[in-house]
């Protein structure tokens, strides 16, 4: 785990994701041995792939998939290409997209995997004999109606491209069998902005709730990459005023709003965040507790924690990163009247344009880039007020309101499909 600064290493990925499952399968009530049975993955599949480098030499990496339900539909998520891959943290990802693809109503249940490898060691022929590889080891395992990857860290469309070709030497032309391909190969309009289209969805569902709205509101943004610079984006446009963001090269900030599309452009051909004109560099870990209406955190999991829940400053999270709050500073913020919006609901846009993307290639009919964002605002919205009824039904928060939701549909379909035979 990576320690930024003072920051202590968070709270073990599964056992936070495990104990907000327990904690909603006792609000449900859950039998006993359905509750152990919901927890344990379907599959775990472990694969050798050598290649040959381009010196010649022969090496081999780790490769794996964690198939962890398939009760709603086929198994989705994933694949990340990592030297540091935890089993652990892999498993409760897994898990993760079981429960999210549950809150956003679309018929999956959660799979992740990938490879440790270090990507940026790897040249692109290297990269793509690897994913062949990887790709001819687990096709009998994967499928449109089995498991159905897509890309994560260290991954992309061109990575997606090549599963996809692999593929279907095996299966016949198969477009459906990964999603965030390529616009060219199947790949949806809309793929790349949904996980920060999604996000600001949600806020403004949330901000809606307490008669607030985007415009005028001060937000801090930690993570600068695809999500946290579309959410940027989305924000400037709808007139919310983002006074401060981050991403690894630093943290910048500027209280009467940063210029977003400037600094969009300055990205593009600067390495580090902080020389941008007119606004003024911060430590990077004062940035969660900077003043703010509305923080954003899209990078690392475990950044908002015991340490620093106390001084955070903003009435509103908004989880666009994996579990970004340690279960102990969800207390300590719920104490101060903290409105978190939990992971599972706040960033499954993403998931829920991949579900599109493989609706789109089943039927082999595109949609427009409009349909694409207008059905996933209805999506995220109704998902809110799903969220909202099983607060008032549970009397609990937003957390354990989507936990509930999300366990509740898995547990509803594994009974259905009859789990004890």
């Amino acid at each position: 785990m990576v320690i930024i600064g003072h920051i202590p290493a968070p709270m073990n990925a599964l056992a936070a994701t495990n104990r907000n499952f327990r904690h909603a399968a006792r609000i449900l009530g859950l039998d006993s041995k359905l509750e152990k049975s919901l927890l344990i993955p379907f599959r775990e599949i472990k694969v050798e792939c050598t290649i040959p480098k381009d010196d010649g030499t022969l090496v081999s990496y780790v490769g794996f998939r964690i198939q962890h339900d398939n009760a709603r539909g086929p198994m989705k998520g994933g694949i990340r290409y990592h030297p540091e891959v935890d089993p652990d943290e892999v498993n409760a990802l897994a898990q993760l997209m079981t429960w999210k693809t549950a809150v956003a109503n679309i018929p999956y249940g959660g799979a992740k995997g990938g490879i440790g490898c270090n990507p940026r060691d790897l040249s692109m022929s290297e990269l793509e004999r690897l994913t062949r590889v990887f790709t001819q080891r687990i096709h009998d395992l994967i499928g449109i109606h089995r498991d159905v990857p897509a890309p994560d860290m260290g991954t992309n469309a061109q990575t997606m491209a090549w599963i996809l070709d692999e593929y279907s030497k095996f299966h016949g032309h198969s477009p459906a069998v990964v999603t965030g391909k390529p616009i060219d190969l199947g790949g949806s309009l809309g793929r790349e902005s949904a996980t920060g289209l999604g996000v600001v969805f949600a806020t403004e569902s949330v901000l809606a709730e307490y008669g607030k709205s985007i415009s005028g509101m001060k937000f801090v943004i930690q993570g600068f990459g695809n999500v946290g610079s579309w959410a940027a984006k989305l924000i400037h446009d709808r007139g919310g005023k983002v006074v401060a963001v981050s991403d690894i090269t630093g943290a910048i900030k500027n209280p009467d709003g940063i210029d977003i599309p400037a600094l969009l452009r300055y990205k593009e051909s600067n390495t580090s965040l902080k020389e941008f004109q007119g606004t003024d560099a911060m430590d990077p870990n004062d940035l969660l507790v900077h003043e703010c209406d509305v923080l954003i955190p899209c990078a690392l999991g475990g950044v908002i924690n015991k340490e620093n829940a106390a001084d955070v400053k903003a009435k509103f999270i908004i989880e666009a990163a994996n579990h970004p709050t340690d279960p102990e500073a969800d207390e300590i913020l719920s104490n101060k009247g903290v409105v978190i919006l939990p992971d599972i609901y706040a960033n499954a846009g993403g998931v829920t344009v991949s579900y599109f993307e493989w609706v789109q290639n089943i039927q082999g009919f595109m949609w427009e880039e409009e349909k694409v964002n207008c059905e996933l605002k209805r999506y995220m919205h109704k998902a809110f007020l799903d969220i909202k009824a099983m607060c008032q039904i549970h009397n609990c928060n937003l957390r354990m309101g989507a936990f509930t939701l999300g366990v509740n549909r898995v547990a509803r379909a594994t009974i259905l499909r009859g789990w004890e035979a």
